[in-house]
């Protein structure tokens, strides 16, 4: 027997009742949440319907699924029947490349979000600004399209832009906007080679109704010719024109300079939307871009109708100017290409044409340039060179003309470059005069040849030992105390004064006054022979030869190539020399002809009484032990 009672249960208190039937009517924690998550949906599509920002969800294949009404009316039409529709159709996300790209990968979830600004067409004629985004719906395949009218704000933007953005004088973009638009131009113009395959790879793939055949790889704007043109131009004596007129007058001529540059522009053929771009980089400089150029004539004849236009004088407020420009032009692939690469190829192209003679274009010369860069290089790594060993002297022998012995050697400095290899003096004397370091190198010259000069003295006794020539920069005598140094070279090496002599050019001789000049009577003075360069092609007054201590004349090459053969032969070169060779002599000076390079040559130099020659009939500049060879088999006349 149970102790639970029997019989019917008692009735419940009211109260108790109500509470139980209340809590068995209460549904399950399952069923609120359903309750709560149906709830939260339905808001979530009323929220979407009356947005008033234009919304729209997106399967995976592009296709709109439904719109809500802000979306219809956005484009005039209603949501309903923008379901099934290309959403990259309704708001032209197709348009280009790279958005279309990016577009897609949001659709197969590679990418979480993307946004995108986009001009569109409204249905009452007018155009408005959209920024539109697609982000992935959570826990969902598809992706909300949402499209804000940014009309107001981008307005106000480009408003500020342009003031930013253009030359307050000439109303022309300035240079930030034309390096903003050359950098923009390099980029469309050549695409990375990764993103070209992958829109080339998406296209095989069809995606969806959205897919558009026709966007094909030109399509998205690389089509175009990948070449960039440059005229970078400034006006010549435009300073002139602000010093004596004033800088109202001033900029009203660079105003109306860049109305011609832009007709210029305007004029040239070019259709596709845009055309060449105009700026005012900086005071005078203006710079016409040609996107997509089709070659360096096209440029050159763009240069030629600007030159042609500013050749024309300006009425300027009663003010009549006339003014010229020096144009330089530049043509290459932009695939490598930077912005800053392609403005330093045009500044140097400037300054080429501005050398030249102004008033003119001169179109980018990779030769010149590269000669040009040789040049800054070799000025960089000159100094250090003669510390590092880089520097060697070959020797040229100096032949009597009428026994063909040796007589001396003409010292000639060769460059061994680590990168550029053996360099001839032309190629680097020049630099060293400009940036000092002649000094330190002829120092250097001067001691290894007196030095080599002795040891030949030593190795091969002779009665009449043979002089070296070394050759000396005007720079050397005003910049150090060469008088000093030849003095103390000539100690240290034991060699005789009378041995060495000092080559300087007749531009450098002539007209010399003050510490030249008593630098020169030292050496002389001293025994050592002082001789002029490249006589004839200088100042060629023959008053000073009586007031220099100059000992030997050496006539310029010039001279002699007019005495190839008897046939051929310029009789007024042979009377000049005649006479140069009379004067000398009668002024106790011996005279030497440079660039003996046939027997003809050497027969009609002796027969008018040269005394020595130097040339390729004797030898080139060979090293120090070829010498000593030569100096072993006199005579060398032939």
């Amino acid at each position: 027997m149970s102790g639970t009672p029997e019989g019917p249960v008692p009735p419940q208190p009211p109260e108790k009742r109500a509470l139980t039937e209340r809590h068995t009517e209460q549904p399950s924690p399952a069923g609120r949440a359903g309750e709560r998550s149906a709830s939260e949906l339905r808001d979530y599509h009323a929220a979407f319907r009356v947005s008033r920002l234009a919304m729209a969800v997106v399967d995976q294949d592009g296709t709109v699924v439904t719109a809500n009404d802000s979306f219809g009316a956005l484009l005039g039409t209603d949501a309903g029947a923008l379901r099934e529709q290309p959403a990259a159709d309704l708001v032209d996300l197709a348009s280009d490349g790279r958005t279309w790209h990016a577009y897609r990968e949001v659709l197969r979830g590679r990418r979480s979000r993307f946004r995108c600004t986009r001009r569109l067409k409204h249905p009452d004629g007018r155009s408005l600004w959209a920024e539109i985004t697609v982000a992935p719906v959570p826990d969902s395949p598809r992706v909300l399209l949402s499209v804000a009218d940014i009309s107001d704000r981008r307005e106000l933007q480009a408003r500020l832009r342009h003031l930013q953005m253009h030359d307050p004088v000439t109303r022309l973009p300035n240079r930030a906007l034309f390096f903003e638009r050359l950098s923009a131009a390099l980029e469309s113009a050549a695409p990375d080679a990764a993103e070209a395959a992958s829109w080339a790879a998406e296209e095989a793939v069809p995606v969806g109704p959205s897919h558009r055949p026709d966007r094909s790889y030109e399509s998205y704007g690389y089509g175009r010719t990948g070449r960039i043109g440059l005229c970078y131009l400034d006006l010549d004596g435009f300073k002139a024109v602000n010093d004596t007129l004033g800088h109202r007058v001033g900029d009203r001529l660079l105003a109306a300079v860049a109305a011609r540059l832009t007709e210029c522009a305007d004029s040239d053929g070019y259709t596709r939307s845009g055309g060449h771009l105009v700026a005012r980089l900086g005071g005078d400089e203006f710079a016409i871009l040609v996107e997509d150029s089709t070659g360096t004539e096209q440029l050159a004849d763009l240069a030629r109708s600007v030159l042609c236009a500013l050749q024309h004088p300006f009425d300027l407020a009663g003010q009549r100017l006339s003014v010229s420009a020096s144009i330089g032009v530049v043509e290459r692939s932009a695939r490598g290409t930077t912005a800053t690469a392609l403005m330093q190829a045009a500044d140097t192209t400037l300054y080429w044409a501005k050398a030249d003679g102004k008033a003119r274009w001169t179109l980018f010369d990779p030769e010149r340039n590269a000669h040009r860069m040789t040049r800054q290089a070799l000025s960089s790594t000159l100094r250090p060179a003669v510390d590092l060993g880089e520097f060697a002297l070959e020797y040229q022998p100096l032949v009597d003309l009428a026994d063909g012995a040796v007589r001396g050697v003409e010292a000639l400095v060769r460059w061994n470059h680590p990168q550029f290899g053996s360099l001839a003096p032309n190629r680097f004397i020049g630099i060293a005069e400009e940036d000092g370091s002649i000094v330190e190198l002829g120092r250097w010259v001067l001691n290894t040849a007196c030095r080599q000069a002795r040891q030949w003295q030593k190795d091969h006794p002779r009665e009449r030992p043979i002089f070296v020539s070394v050759n000396v920069a005007v720079r050397q005598v005003w910049d150090s105390d060469l008088v000093a140094d030849v003095a103390g070279i000539l100690a240290e090496t034991g060699l005789a004064p009378h041995l060495l002599q000092l080559e300087l050019t007749e531009s450098a001789v002539m007209g010399s006054a003050g510490r030249p000049l008593q630098a020169l009577q030292a050496l002389s003075d001293m025994g050592v022979r002082i001789a002029i360069d490249d006589f004839g092609t200088g100042y060629s007054n023959l008053a000073y030869l009586s007031r220099l201590p100059v000992s030997v004349l050496k006539l310029d090459g010039s001279f002699v190539r007019g005495f190839q053969d008897e046939e051929h032969a310029n009789p007024a070169d042979e009377l000049i020399v005649e006479a140069l060779v009379h004067l000398a002599h009668r002024l106790g000076l011996t005279v030497t002809a440079e660039c003996v390079e046939t027997s003809c040559q050497a027969d009609r130099l002796r027969r008018i009484g040269c005394d020595t020659g130097q040339g390729w009939l004797y030898s080139r500049a060979v090293a120090p032990d070829r010498i000593a060879e030569l100096i072993g088999s006199e005579p060398l006349a032939v």
